[in-house]
């Protein structure tokens, strides 16, 4: 994990952390993302389009990750046998191979 990608998934700990205990802050999150995040100081490349969705008990988010423009043999087998998926959501591939406008790191955090 980069230098970068680590702050990125630091700053996305904190904001997660302060929805648990900042109701107001949840709700502006989940109503702008785009504009919190960027007050929170994280960058949202123009013209990405973000949800925030909130995880119940009852209810837990699978997010289908755009399909990367070319998929290389290499990459196929690794999703055949399911090894890639990590890669992909932990912004391990490199960046040309990226489908993500930026790192997803830590995601899914429950499965960790």
């Amino acid at each position: 994990m980069t230098k970068n990608q680590n702050a990125h998934e630091q700053a996305l700990g904190r904001i997660i952390a302060r929805c648990w205990t900042d109701a107001a802050f949840k709700t502006r999150l989940l109503a702008d993302p785009v504009a919190v995040l960027q007050a929170e100081g994280l960058p949202v490349p123009q013209g990405v389009a973000l949800r925030a969705v909130e995880d119940t008990a009852q209810t837990v988010h699978l997010v289908i990750p755009a399909r990367p423009a070319e998929l290389s043999d290499e990459m196929l087998d690794g999703l055949a046998g399911g090894g890639i998926f990590d890669q992909l959501l932990r912004g391990a591939l490199p960046p040309q191979q990226q489908p993500f406008p930026f790192p997803v790191p830590g995601f899914p955090f429950f499965l960790r």
